[in-house]
């Protein structure tokens, strides 16, 4: 790898979107099935570099949405994997509500979502134990930002 190249996280994505007013309902706030995409997209990130390739959504247990989100906001996701059994992964997803001129960040909504890993022939296959530094990684609370 040369000095101007560097390696992505193994267990953890992040990602940063705009709101704007097609993201919202009728109250300016973003529609939580957008932020649901966004979340399954970033888990996805997370799910495929831990486990080195192909991975399907098998489950999302559930979300919370503490705060709305609204036009103008920037959305902070971080996503990273806090499980892994044999050809699952278990991610836990972290949205931000961003002001962006200040910077400041706010926990909106948190969701944790299960992948399988699949093999050439579409089967499940097996994935890596979580690496030290990966379980070192994940955030135990929301104080911490991305």
């Amino acid at each position: 790898m040369s000095e101007t190249e560097t390696k992505a996280p193994r267990s953890r994505a992040r990602m940063l979107e705009l709101v704007f007013p097609k993201d919202t309902n009728y109250h300016g706030t973003a529609f939580g099935g957008w932020v649901l995409s966004l979340m399954d997209k970033a888990a996805s990130i997370a799910a495929v570099r831990h486990a080195g390739g192909n991975v399907v959504t098998a489950r999302m247990d559930g979300a919370d949405f503490h705060m709305p989100i609204r036009v103008g906001d920037a959305v902070a996701l971080d996503a990273r994997v806090v499980r892994v059994g044999r050809t699952s992964m278990t991610i836990r997803v972290d949205v931000y509500r961003e002001h962006m001129a200040s910077g400041e960040q706010e926990l909106a909504t948190t969701g944790m979502f299960v992948f399988v890993a699949l093999g050439d022939d579409g089967r499940p296959r097996p994935v890596p134990a979580l690496a030290p530094g990966d379980t070192a990684s994940a955030r135990p609370d929301h104080e911490a930002r991305p």
